[in-house]
């Protein structure tokens, strides 16, 4: 797949896959550590078109790619197209590679504003938005959107006509509607009736959360490329299981092998949970913690009263010293772990 002047890596399974953007989620090191295992691309966290936001500690968050491997691809969202093109160009100008326009957020808080998927209603908009986005910039746009507002209105079809007349270099459809939200089947034939009759790269995204439903999906909707979101929550090393379940057909043992999920998931987690640390300091690194480390010990499948336990925690060293004891792990002075990573 080609976007732009970017070449996508073929890795071992040949379909690049590509972490989602997850408001609250895909932070620098969560992205990172994604790329480390097996994701092709990955892209920031949702950031506001309005100017007046940019400076404010979340957005400069958000915004971060210090030493990030790979294409820095920056997903803006809002509902007036002079904003979002000086929002496109502010990105760009800023580092990104690739501006992505979402079109896709059901959240009530989004739409409301008329942005994320709202837009899907409003065509003429939507083909204002992308024509002065594209204009805007020198580097590739991108959309996201889901297959229409409800199941009486879906456009997607010809939201893509729309987004390809404008420039858009690359589609990505999550299979719902904007009334779905994340619940119900995804809407695969949609995606696959979209990427019939547009000539730019179509991602498939929605429910990939295993590396057999990823074969289902490519296989179905001929997508060029997937995009996964909450299945990599708790689950970053997925990205290489699908690789390799792809080429070989068969789950491998090398990334995280089934007889040794305890102590490899316990390495991966305590190194994630010190990046956080590290990213957003202490105070509020514990927290941001909470979540991921809630994600990791669900797929766990490990004890609730544990979990509740940790959350009450309100000190980051004794965070993660708890979870070290749970992995078994000797409990190494914090302050030298944090120095370390």
């Amino acid at each position: 797949m080609k976007i732009g002047k970017h070449h996508f890596p073929q890795l071992l399974s040949q379909v690049p896959l590509i972490l989602a953007p997850m408001a609250g989620v895909t932070d620098l090191p969560f992205r990172k550590l994604c790329m480390k295992y097996g994701a092709t691309a990955a892209i920031s966290e949702m950031i506001s078109a309005k100017p007046e936001l940019w400076q404010t500690q979340k957005s400069l968050q958000r915004q971060h790619h210090c030493k990030e491997a790979g294409i820095r691809w920056v997903q803006i969202a809002g509902a007036d197209a002079d904003i979002i093109a000086l929002a496109a160009k502010y990105n760009a100008d800023s580092g990104a590679d690739i501006i992505d326009i979402n079109m896709g957020c059901p959240a009530k808080k989004v739409c409301n504003k008329a942005a994320g998927s709202a837009l899907l209603a409003k065509p003429k908009l939507v083909a204002e938005i992308l024509t002065q986005a594209v204009n805007a910039v020198d580097i590739p746009v991108t959309l996201k959107i889901r297959t229409g507002s409800d199941s009486n209105n879906r456009n997607a079809t010809e939201i893509a006509h729309i987004a390809e007349d404008c420039g858009i270099q690359a589609l990505t459809i999550h299979g719902r509607t904007r009334a779905c939200k994340f619940a119900g089947p995804v809407e695969y034939d949609s995606i696959k009736k979209v990427k019939q009759q547009v000539q730019i790269p179509v991602i498939a995204n929605g429910d990939i959360d295993s590396a057999e439903k990823a074969r289902l999906v490519i296989e179905h909707t001929q997508a060029d490329a997937l995009m996964i979101g909450r299945g990599a929550q708790g689950k970053p090393w997925i990205f290489n299981e699908i690789h390799h379940f792809l080429a070989h057909s068969q789950l491998s043992s090398d990334f995280v092998p089934l007889e040794l999920t305890n102590k490899a998931i316990g390495e991966i987690l305590q190194s994630h949970v010190i990046a956080l640390h590290r990213f957003y300091g202490e105070k509020m690194g514990l927290r941001i913690a909470r979540k991921h480390v809630g994600w990791y010990l669900k797929n766990l499948t490990v004890e609730k009263e544990f979990r509740k336990h940790f959350n009450k925690i309100e000190n980051a060293a004794l965070q993660l010293v708890t979870l070290k004891q749970r992995f078994n792990f000797p409990t190494d002075d914090y302050r030298l772990m944090i120095k370390a990573s």
